[in-house]
């Protein structure tokens, strides 16, 4: 398996974990994961802008924690491309989500690809 994916899922899994509990158990991943919630707030605000049929605390905690990271990799770490962040997003939430998680995934990053990427290319 590809190294980046593990290492994308150990993140989800500590995201996941942090929800319910603030300690970070993987040290070598501390300052991402830390960076990563520091960026919630704003993460969430998107969530519900592009999700507006549901409320955040009603959306399951694994496709908030897949959510997160693909938002910070998307709109801070800037360094992969979008269309492979999503895609390595929808394959996370096919591993690790609910049934309907994949479509509720990207049509979420979708939207955002749409709005923050594609209207500024024609700017």
């Amino acid at each position: 398996m590809d190294k980046r994916h593990t290492r994308r899922q150990v993140i989800i899994q500590e995201l996941y974990a942090a929800s319910f509990n603030s300690k970070i158990q993987h040290r070598d991943l501390k300052d991402k994961l830390s960076e990563i919630q520091s960026h919630s707030t704003e993460f969430d605000e998107k969530i519900k802008l592009y999700a507006q049929k549901y409320a955040i605390d009603k959306i399951a905690r694994v496709d908030i924690a897949i959510l997160h990271l693909a938002l910070y990799e998307l709109l801070v770490e800037k360094t992969t491309p979008p269309k492979v962040i999503i895609n390595e997003a929808v394959d996370l939430a096919k591993e690790m989500g609910g049934e309907k998680s994949p479509s509720f995934i990207n049509a979420i990053l979708g939207k955002i690809y749409e709005t923050e990427y594609e209207n500024n290319k024609e700017a």
